[in-house]
């Protein structure tokens, strides 16, 4: 059966992976971003809404409006961004535009669409292993580490708030994929990851929700 997903930050990337499998699976896809790209308009027969910047707080609160009330299946936060920083050198502008695009927009995005969620419907949170405290051993990137940390803490919060509603909630680290975010030096393709994370979504049920868990199906360590 065809279900409803909605992904953010579908303009490339994982995020593009999604909507362009997720479509050739036979699903209705409605795509955000802040600014659309011609990969995305290529694809077809998708929703696209660009100009969603989800940091801003009256957009945001508009989105069910902006997506007509349609019943979610899937909601897919995957928009993040990631600064490089190192202790002594820290751009605390950019660490806060950190937490607020990887931490603060997915809560905020959530909360806008709750009444949108189906009675069995799924949220995936595209977090990162950088956000896990029990496997930080080179330090550094402060912002993206702290935002990632604090995104997988809201997670844990929604597994156990959205339950009752029976929406189960995943927290994914997708691998280290090649994307612009890392330059391209990661060890897998978007095409892959998005086909891994695709498979843990499907085995997402409210009993195993709220957990951490790599795009490979291991569990990660908070």
């Amino acid at each position: 059966m065809s279900k409803v997903v909605v992904i953010t930050g579908a303009n490339r990337g994982i995020g593009l992976e999604f909507a362009k499998q997720f479509r050739a699976a036979g699903d209705h896809v409605i795509a955000l971003c802040r600014t659309r790209s011609k990969a995305l308009e290529d694809i077809g027969g998708i929703e696209i809404y660009s100009g969603i910047e989800l940091t801003d707080a009256n957009i945001v609160a508009k989105l069910p409006e902006t997506i007509n009330r349609t019943a979610i299946d899937l909601l897919i936060l995957n928009a993040g961004i990631l600064h490089s920083d190192s202790f002594g050198a820290i751009n605390f502008d950019a660490l806060e535009k950190q937490f607020s695009v990887n931490a603060v927009a997915p809560l905020r995005v959530t909360e806008s669409l709750r009444d949108c969620f189906t009675s069995k419907a799924k949220l995936a949170l595209i977090t990162s292993r950088m956000g896990s405290m029990g496997d930080n051993t080179s330090g550094s990137t402060y912002g993206y580490r702290m935002s990632k940390a604090a995104l997988n803490a809201a997670g844990k919060s929604l597994a156990h708030d959205l339950k009752p509603q029976g929406v189960a909630v995943g927290i994914f680290h997708p691998g280290w994929v090649k994307t612009e975010m890392v330059n391209y030096s990661g060890l897998l393709e978007a095409s892959e990851s998005a086909a891994l994370l695709r498979q843990r979504i499907e085995e997402l049920n409210t009993e195993n929700a709220g957990r951490f868990i790599h795009a490979d199906g291991s569990e990660l360590p908070w």
